[in-house]
């Protein structure tokens, strides 16, 4: 298969967190705005976000197993998180974050490892 059959998935799956992380907790920044008006753009930036991840998972699932592609799916969550966290609300990661994402990927591995003990 070409690869571009397994990155095409991973690839809208970015997309999606980019626009769900934005959705859940872009917000935070403008409290002073009613909290009215924070639910009604996330619902719309919320709209993108499965406008691109329905389509991550009909893809992928050719290629993964559903397990694989929600781990993918959380993998990819972290890493957006990080990385909106440090840029859009200026909080700092900590070495617990770090151990933490460090075991949750360690899960991860477990996942695409294939059977344990053959």
């Amino acid at each position: 298969m070409p690869i571009s059959t397994y990155l095409t998935p991973i690839l809208l799956l970015v997309a999606s967190n980019v626009f769900m992380t934005f959705a859940w907790y872009g917000h935070l920044k403008f409290k002073a705005a009613p909290l009215w008006i924070a639910i009604i753009a996330s619902w719309g930036i919320a709209l993108i976000e499965y406008c691109l991840a329905v389509p991550a998972n009909r893809f992928g699932s050719a290629v993964y197993s559903t397990a694989q592609l929600k781990t993918i799916q959380e993998v990819i969550t972290l890493a957006v998180f990080a990385a909106f966290s440090v840029l859009w609300l200026n909080e700092p990661l900590t070495l617990n974050h770090a151990v933490g994402f460090g075991l949750i990927a360690a899960g991860a591995w477990f996942i695409f490892a294939g059977p344990l003990g053959t």
